[in-house]
């Protein structure tokens, strides 16, 4: 068995140096790319490096941005290396947390385009496909999407279809949906949206951990120090593109001081994993003179951030949430006040609290819970609920 797995590294070893050669023409697109529909396959390949007993892919596709133009996405899809069940496999779409918002942070260009999926393993031996977007901006050349609740959401649905769409592979219509952090907001948007924009997918239940679903208490809560300042960088350069039609660009960028205005463009093109040490030395300098005001309460931040938080739309289906009790970065407190809101609203929820779990620990302090919760849902049982 040793053996065995010693081979089996060196064959992924090789088979990821090989992905990494042609990497830079899969991502290439022509600047006249025809139009698509939403989840249409513009390009796939597969992926030679995927773990042993499993078959994997690149997908580049098309999706929607937020105001509704066509735009190319890239996504991984993973099944195992076994026949489908009657029906097809059920999809698992996974929304992952920030990598970066620049296109070379994306996860699916990384040697191992499956290092951050939690609980990929688990999954699969479960019989699920697993897909994974990267979200707008990201591996395909394109306009950021970070924390843009419609854009990410889109991201998430079309890459379910456009793997259902690849040849060889039988993919059910049932999806799960499974999202940590800037995923988590992902996620919950794509389960509010899912009968309106992709009703032929049946989304059967979504999970979250540590959600950054209250954008305008998480910014609040985070501007003033490094971690904050960091991942704010990437949502103010976003949202200012995306958002240039509605407001001029001055009356967005008040919001920063003119340090500020001058450092987010800088940080918005590094990758918060692989250029921590880069991004936060433009940050550092900066924590507690980036902006000029709370944008949770200014004008038209609130706005936009309101309208990019979870919550605004009945889900209607089971949803599981997790949260770290250790969490500095989405505080316990604002996951507990976004549960207590949907469970005013309806919503069947499911909420689990980890104690000494840290933010970038929550996905898998949640995969022990999260998993047979999959399965109940899957079984027909939306389980307990915690309102």
């Amino acid at each position: 068995m040793l053996s065995g797995c010693i081979l089996d590294d060196e064959r992924r070893s090789v088979d990821e140096l090989v992905d990494e050669q042609t990497n830079a023409e899969f991502y290439a697109l022509p600047s006249d790319l025809p139009a698509g529909d939403p989840g249409e396959i513009i390009k796939s390949k597969p992926i030679d490096s995927a773990p042993a007993g499993t078959r994997a892919w690149r997908v580049i596709y098309h999706s929607r941005d937020l105001a509704g133009a066509d735009i190319p996405v890239s996504a991984t899809v993973i099944v195992p290396d076994l026949p489908a069940p009657s029906g097809g496999r059920i999809v698992v779409a996974w929304a992952h947390p920030t990598t970066g918002a620049a296109q070379q942070c994306a996860p699916s260009l990384g040697k191992n385009p499956f290092l951050y999926v939690e609980g990929m393993d688990q999954l699969l031996a479960d019989g699920y496909a697993v897909v994974s977007t990267d979200y707008a901006g990201m591996g395909v050349a394109g306009e950021s999407s970070y924390l843009i609740g419609v854009t990410e959401s889109n991201s998430v649905l079309d890459s379910v279809r456009a793997a259902r769409l690849l040849p060889d592979i039988s993919l059910s219509d049932r999806v799960l949906l499974w999202g940590h952090s800037q995923g988590g907001q992902a996620a919950l948007f794509a389960a509010q949206r899912a009968r309106q924009y992709a009703p032929e997918l049946i989304v059967e239940a979504v999970a979250v951990a540590a959600p950054a679903a209250d954008l305008t208490q998480l910014i609040s809560d985070d501007i003033s120090d490094l971690s904050g300042v960091s991942i704010s960088s990437y949502a103010f350069a976003a949202y200012g593109t995306a958002y240039a039609d509605r407001y001029p660009v001055a009356q967005l960028q008040a919001i920063l001081t003119p340090a500020g205005v001058t450092a987010t463009p800088q940080m918005a093109a590094l990758c918060l994993l692989s250029q921590n040490k880069e991004i936060h030395a433009i940050a550092d300098p900066l924590v507690g003179g980036y902006v000029t005001s709370d944008p949770g309460t200014t004008e038209p931040w609130k706005t936009l951030l309101t309208e990019n938080s979870a919550g605004g739309s009945s889900i209607g289906i089971p949803i599981f949430v997790g949260q770290g009790l250790a969490d500095t970065l989405v505080v316990p407190a604002t996951t507990e006040s976004y549960v207590s809101r949907i469970c005013a609203a309806g919503e069947h929820v499911r909420f689990e609290k980890y104690s000494g779990v840290s933010h970038a620990l929550a996905a898998f302090a949640s995969l022990p819970d999260v998993i047979p919760w999959f399965a109940e849902v899957v079984a027909g049982d939306k389980g307990r609920s915690d309102c």
